[in-house]
């Protein structure tokens, strides 16, 4: 659920993302360590220079300005996190699902007996929650 977008982002969260997403531009444009530096400060000066805008409008529109800008001047090829969404390594490693403990040998669970007790417990009430949600609440038909 954490991942879920709200339907509302501040003001706030939408210029600290901009300023972010301007460094990694910065960034993908492979220039030397000392000019990256120079460049950054450069652009947080443009942000401090706009911090203290109280009226929302004026602040929308330079936010809608800035985004634009970013779109106009962001590397044609940017650079993504192997881990990320696009990235090489992205979706590489798959969590195996729960019922993979079933199939463990029993010298294997005996090294997390109190978790192995609970987990049972758990599926026991899965169990019995199922038949009441769905079996016992309905009439099957066996075919004749």
């Amino acid at each position: 659920m954490a991942q879920l977008p709200s339907p509302f982002i501040s003001h706030t969260r939408k210029v600290c993302s901009l300023y972010k997403r301007a460094l990694r531009a910065i960034e993908d444009m492979n220039i030397k360590r000392h000019e990256y530096r120079y460049n950054a400060i450069l652009l947080r000066q443009r942000f401090e220079e706009n911090r203290n805008i109280k009226d929302l409008r004026v602040a929308k529109e330079l936010l809608l300005a800035a985004e634009e800008e970013l779109f106009q001047n962001k590397h044609p090829d940017p650079s993504v996190f192997p881990d990320s969404p696009g990235g090489i390594a992205h979706g590489r490693f798959i969590d195996p699902p729960d019922s993979v403990m079933d199939f463990w040998d029993p010298v294997e669970k005996a090294r997390y007996p109190k978790y192995f007790a609970q987990r049972e417990k758990l599926k026991e009430e899965y169990v019995k929650l199922y038949q009441k949600l769905y079996v016992n609440s309905k009439e099957i038909k066996k075919p004749s």
